[in-house]
């Protein structure tokens, strides 16, 4: 990007070598040579302050100094040192660049000697080139500078999204695993009980235990893979199953036609949730799930959930957040706990 500009200083060498001979043009072919030298190394010099402005006075001193061997031609040299200005101080550098430009446009016209006349500075090119090339220059920077922001929201995109991607494995692996998980507890809790008094039972109790074992690992993978799929359904079979083997006497319903398909996942969540947080802390004797068009409710007659009792509440709170309802959990009357989820009011209220 440094070298393909310099092919506009053969216009500067022509115009040393038609206004100066013998050693005033050696002389202005090595002040061009220096100015070559000084570009190239503008890159080098950017990443200091002090170099990089020790390198832009040189190539002024450096345009001064060709001005006597190529006269009005020496302010080609303007046009670099505009880029060099504009990509340093952006629009602080209008001033600058005017005064560049002007200078282009009426010096050559006061030095008598250069019989150049204003039309013909003017029509020389480098007065018009000067505030062009600004101009130029400036839109690519701010090009530059939208790309990099660009890629810089498009990393922090990535990140949330990777972020987010891992709270919600957790969360699912949580909800998921923890419910599966306290069903395996207590059938082998159960199983070994009955392991004495009747085997045959704890066998069957075994044979579930290994089956809820299999389908953990595959919601396990399926969580990962985010193709899990929570059914209202499967949830109330499967937590009837979990309160019979946890010896809680269960009320839940059997036919989930009441309501909306929409909040069916949802409300099945709920009851995941809400049973397992039963069976692990409430220490109950009795269950029940009662569901409406737009609400969800599981109440038992137990102590309560503790403050402490982990991340599902969090979650659960989240998801039903995410889906504009309304989280209510707390202690029931005359006792036990009660977790009601309903549409927020703006969505009905059930």
């Amino acid at each position: 990007m440094l070298v393909l500009p310099l092919v506009y200083l053969v216009y500067l060498g022509v115009a040393v070598h038609q206004n100066s001979s013998g050693a005033a043009e050696i002389c202005g072919f090595v002040i061009l040579a220096a100015f070559v030298v000084c570009w190239l190394f503008v890159p080098i010099a950017a990443t200091s302050e002090l170099r990089f402005w020790t390198v832009y006075g040189l190539l002024l001193a450096l345009l001064v100094a060709e001005l006597p061997f190529a006269r009005a031609a020496a302010f080609v040299m303007c046009v670099y040192i505009t880029m060099l200005t504009v990509a340093r101080l952006g629009l602080r550098s209008a001033p600058v660049v005017l005064i560049f430009a002007l200078a282009a446009l009426f010096i050559p016209v006061a030095i008598s000697s250069w019989h150049v006349s204003l039309a013909k500075s003017f029509a020389d090119v480098t007065p018009v080139a000067i505030p062009v090339v600004a101009l130029a220059m400036f839109a690519s920077l701010e090009v530059v500078k939208g790309n990099q922001a660009l890629a810089e929201a498009r990393a922090e995109v990535a990140r949330l999204a990777a972020e987010n991607e891992r709270i919600r494995i957790a969360r699912d692996l949580h909800d998921l695993l923890g419910h599966s998980l306290t069903t395996i507890t207590v059938k082998a809790g159960l199983a070994r009980r009955l392991g004495d008094v009747d085997p045959a039972r704890a066998s069957r109790e075994i044979a579930g235990v290994e089956s809820l074992a299999r389908r953990s690992l595959a919601d396990m993978r399926d969580a990962v893979s985010n193709y899990r799929e929570v059914t209202l359904t499967g949830e109330l079979a499967a937590g009837r199953e979990l309160l019979r083997a946890a010896g809680i006497v269960s009320d839940l319903p059997r036919a989930v036609d009441i309501v909306d398909p929409d909040h069916a996942e949802l409300f099945g969540w709920v009851v995941r949730e809400g049973l397992t947080n039963v069976v692990r802390h409430a220490r109950a004797t009795t269950c029940s799930v009662r569901l409406s068009e737009s609400a969800v409710e599981v109440v038992d007659d137990g102590v309560g959930v503790p403050a402490d009792a982990g991340n599902g509440l969090a979650g659960l709170r989240e998801r039903v957040a995410a889906a504009g309802g309304v989280l209510d959990a707390g202690p029931a009357q005359p006792r036990g706990w009660r977790l009601r989820v309903a549409l927020a009011p703006a969505q009905g209220a059930g």
